[in-house]
């Protein structure tokens, strides 16, 4: 019959979302400008590659990694078309007050997963949960507030995020590969 054993898509898709999500947060801190970095890996790996690593989940049957990786993954897509659908003529730029209410619902719908991690999830993905929670609620209220600093404050979050989800990554996949415990991502409960 062969091998049946599915690997575990999960590292990619943090990844994807960890990496990606530290870039635009070097950006939100003021350490560098905005530039081409943050768009392509938006699109590339924060975008298509989590939805790849979602559609790898729903082949395990994990409603809770497909409901995440595609979400996040479509967040990316649809911040670069944001972000560049003005440049290339094709709308306005977005109403800073209006790219707050968008920051705002991906915080209620991050708020709603991480309950979800409650549930039997390692405490690291917990973490990455939780800290998105944060990170997406400062940068809405900063948008809508018009305050820089709120925005900067989110930067420093966002590093923090994106730091624990590319910790995840690593576990799973050195965990995995070493067959123990090489980095500790807290043991499902």
């Amino acid at each position: 019959m062969g091998n049946t054993k599915l690997a575990n898509p999960a590292p990619l898709g943090l990844m994807g979302f960890g990496m990606t999500t530290i870039l635009l947060n070097l950006h939100n801190t003021g350490i560098f400008p905005f530039d081409v970095n943050i768009l392509a890996m938006g699109i590339f790996y924060g975008g298509i590659a989590q939805i790849f690593a979602g559609l790898l989940e729903f082949k395990k049957g994990n409603t809770f990694g497909l409901t995440a990786f595609v979400s996040y993954g479509s967040f990316w897509l649809t911040l670069v078309a944001i972000l560049i659908m003005p440049k290339m003529g094709l709308a306005d730029a977005a109403n800073a007050h209006f790219l707050g209410a968008y920051l705002g619902l991906w915080g209620v719908f991050t708020l709603f997963m991480f309950f979800g991690t409650l549930a039997s999830a390692p405490r690291m993905l917990q973490f990455v949960f939780g800290s998105l929670t944060v990170l997406f609620a400062l940068l809405a209220i900063g948008h809508l507030v018009d305050n820089e600093s709120i925005v900067r404050v989110a930067g420093w979050i966002g590093l923090v995020c994106g730091a624990s989800a590319i910790y995840l990554a690593m576990g799973e996949v050195l965990n995995e590969q070493f067959g123990r415990t090489v980095l500790p991502i807290g043991e499902k409960h």
